[in-house]
């Protein structure tokens, strides 16, 4: 019998929104809902020969892959997971597919983030809920800037939305040119004017080696006291500590984060001690209707594998079948 396993569904939706079933009796499918790490996560996989995976929640390197020997196949959602090493899976004989991947879910968080942060809304919500009254003055959108560090699919859908708020936006990233800019309606600025000319910034980058730390003590130095940091892409794009300090001492306004460096967040970490900080736990991608259009396309993929046609591989040298 061939054995799947659905790991890292924390919110019990693999089961509700997809039918696994039609798989048939030749396949038997195990829904994980707790976080597997070290040792716990090899001993629960090592019998799996197809691995379903939520996104970049576990971490598969060479030093995992190679102490699951009935690993074939993994299915993952979106077609970049900088959690799985495709080297090692190349190695090892292991296909990895991806999924398509919507935007409507993420932008809508990274605007329910900035809002969050620059209308005070956290600390509004706290005051009156312990029987105070208007505390601190919000900020108004309208006139402000927003700084886009990416202007892909993701970023460029922020600009609609952002000019239907009146903001002026300006972008940059390592590959941003002039004329891409023109495309989407906005200004195409240096890294360095970016950080300092904006009111807010939002990240729209994939995690590679070239982003991670991207943004660190440097560019918060160069950052307005009230500006706001919203990040709702990969938490090592920015340097954690750098960003912690610079919220603790009040050298930025505030941040708007749903990704980490580490996740899930440990509790008592010093993110959650600041006031400063609006915090979610990576829900931008995790709606109802992005799971279900997610899960549906991976359990596609398993069929189209299983079928001996393997699609939607990941890495440009795929492993063969």
């Amino acid at each position: 019998m061939t054995r799947l396993a659905i790991l890292d569904d924390y919110q019990n939706a693999a089961g509700r929104l997809v039918d696994w079933s039609q798989l048939g009796e030749a396949v038997e499918v195990v829904i994980f809902h707790e976080r597997l790490v070290g040792d716990a996560l090899i001993e629960a996989l090592g019998g799996f020969d197809i691995i379903v995976v939520m996104r970049e929640r576990t971490v598969f390197s060479k030093a995992v892959l190679e102490r699951l020997p009935r690993l074939r196949f993994i299915a993952t959602n979106g077609m970049a997971n900088a959690a799985i090493d495709l080297v090692a899976t190349k190695n090892l004989g292991i296909l990895v597919s991806g999924t398509t991947s919507g935007l409507n879910s993420t932008v809508e968080m990274t605007w329910a983030l900035i809002l969050a942060a620059i209308k005070g809304v956290p600390r509004a919500d706290a005051s009156v809920r312990s029987g105070h009254w208007q505390g601190d003055l919000p900020r108004d959108l309208a006139g402000a800037t927003l700084g886009l560090v990416g202007l892909g699919r993701l970023g460029s859908a922020m600009v609609p939305i952002a000019k239907a708020f009146a903001l002026n936006v300006i972008a940059w990233s390592q590959n941003l040119t002039a004329r891409r800019a023109d495309e989407v309606g906005v200004e195409v600025v240096t890294k360095a004017d970016l950080m300092q000319e904006s009111d807010i910034i939002s990240i729209h980058l994939r995690l590679s080696a070239r982003t991670t730390g991207l943004i660190g003590r440097p560019e918060f130095a160069l950052m307005r006291p009230h500006c706001v940091l919203v990040n709702t892409s990969r938490g090592p794009i920015v340097d954690e500590p750098a960003m912690i300090e610079a919220l603790s001492r009040r050298q930025i306004g505030g941040a708007g984060l749903d990704v980490y460096d580490q996740e899930p967040v440990v509790p008592g970490h010093p993110l959650t001690k600041l006031e400063n900080v609006v915090l979610s736990p990576h829900l931008g991608y995790a709606s109802e209707a992005n799971l279900r259009a997610y899960l549906t396309a991976s359990l596609e993929n398993v069929v189209a594998y299983l079928d001996g046609a393997p699609r939607q591989l990941l890495g440009g040298d795929a492993a063969s079948p």
